[in-house]
């Protein structure tokens, strides 16, 4: 631990998902090591976002800022930086630390005539799923290209985040870190389905990108050795929600497929035999992390940084965007789920030594530390 007391400024877009879990864990950890930190985000919000904010009030001694940060570039990514670099002025912030494309633009132009600020980018994975092949993918990765002068370090969750990066928009002259998102210590407290846990457990958006069109797919005729309809609980919501719910309502599947609404990732692991995480897409989900802590039987997909989390059972990821390999995985566990329970097992001890909260904030204050001496 740090005797190095820092001011320290978390800037981030929107208050959702592992982005804002990150920011979250990062912050609480932070404040209860002696740090004053403050948090700035968008001011275009709703009650869900300002709740979950406001939890983050007695960490922020700083004070939480709302600014405008729309999606879209326009005329508050000239104003908003510079409000974020008066308010690193007036708070006395030496790190101000950037979460996503638009919390990192607004973090690296506050650094602009700070010579005692010090800027830290993470990208968190979405902006690197940008093809920079597209109009919309080729102005982005120009934009970050140019802000690489401006980057006192960049921290990836990811090892493939940052090969990703490199590929896309070059690599910067500062500091770059490798730095997993970690998890405390009661979520590696091991969890035994319910008597009557359906087969199956996603958690997560309802989206495409998730795979939630190939579940469907691959559940339809899927039997247990037994002869019986294989089940499925889904827990979360998503702008494909409703596509989904049509599509079990056509197949007659209802009775099997149990639709949760948003619920607590561990909650939702007692009720399913077996963790569904067949993503098309992914940088480094909290979702894997969080059911591999829990010793949860796993199956997902070959995508972005999962195979680091998968450590020594990688072997068993299957190729995304098809139901087909989906379909045989789940087959296997419902003839032999030892051999998923065994390597769960073995999965478990390798997420709990690399994955933990407080190495991952160790690595990251070490490295607010190295750039204010």
């Amino acid at each position: 631990m740090s005797n190095n007391r820092l001011r320290i400024l978390q800037v981030m877009r929107a208050p959702v998902g592992g982005l804002f879990r990150h920011v979250s864990d990062l912050t609480r950890s932070l404040a209860e090591r002696g740090h004053q930190v403050g948090i700035v985000a968008d001011s275009d919000g709703d009650a869900q976002s300002d709740h979950k904010l406001g939890m983050l009030e007695p960490y922020a001694q700083l004070g939480i800022h709302r600014l405008p940060m729309p999606r879209v570039l326009g005329l508050n990514d000239i104003t908003t930086p510079a409000r974020i670099r008066a308010l690193a002025k007036s708070t006395g912030a030496q790190i101000v630390h950037g979460h996503g494309a638009k919390g990192g633009f607004g973090a690296r132009l506050a650094r602009i005539g700070r010579k005692q600020t010090r800027a830290i980018y993470t990208p968190h994975g979405g902006a690197l799923h940008f093809d920079p092949r597209s109009l919309s993918g080729g102005v982005f990765m120009t934009i970050e290209r140019s802000l690489l002068r401006l980057s006192d370090a960049l921290i990836f969750e990811s090892h493939y985040a940052q090969k990703t990066f490199a590929s896309h928009v070059g690599v910067t002259a500062g500091r770059q870190e490798v730095i997993h998102n970690g998890l405390d210590d009661a979520e590696f407290v091991p969890i035994t389905p319910d008597a009557d846990a359906a087969d199956f457990a996603f958690v997560g958006e309802l989206r495409t990108l998730k795979g939630i069109d190939l579940i469907i797919a691959a559940l339809a005729g899927l039997t247990t050795p037994d002869g019986r309809p294989a089940t499925i609980i889904m827990a979360g919501d998503g702008p494909d929600g409703a596509a989904l719910r049509e599509r079990i309502e056509h197949l007659g599947m209802s009775d099997r497929v149990a639709l949760a609404g948003i619920r607590p990732a561990r909650e939702i692991f007692a009720k399913g035999r077996c963790v569904l995480v067949p993503s098309r897409a992914e940088s480094l989900p909290y979702i894997i992390m969080e059911a591999a802590a829990a010793g949860r039987p796993i199956i997902a997909t070959n995508v972005g940084g999962v195979g680091e989390i998968f450590g020594p059972t990688s072997p068993s990821l299957i190729v995304p965007g098809d139901a087909d390999p989906l379909r045989q995985a789940m087959a296997a566990f419902l003839s032999e789920p030892k051999i998923f329970e065994i390597q769960a097992e073995e999965r478990r001890d390798f997420v709990r030594s690399r994955f933990s909260l407080t190495h991952m904030v160790d690595q990251i204050e070490a490295l607010y530390d190295s750039l204010t001496i």
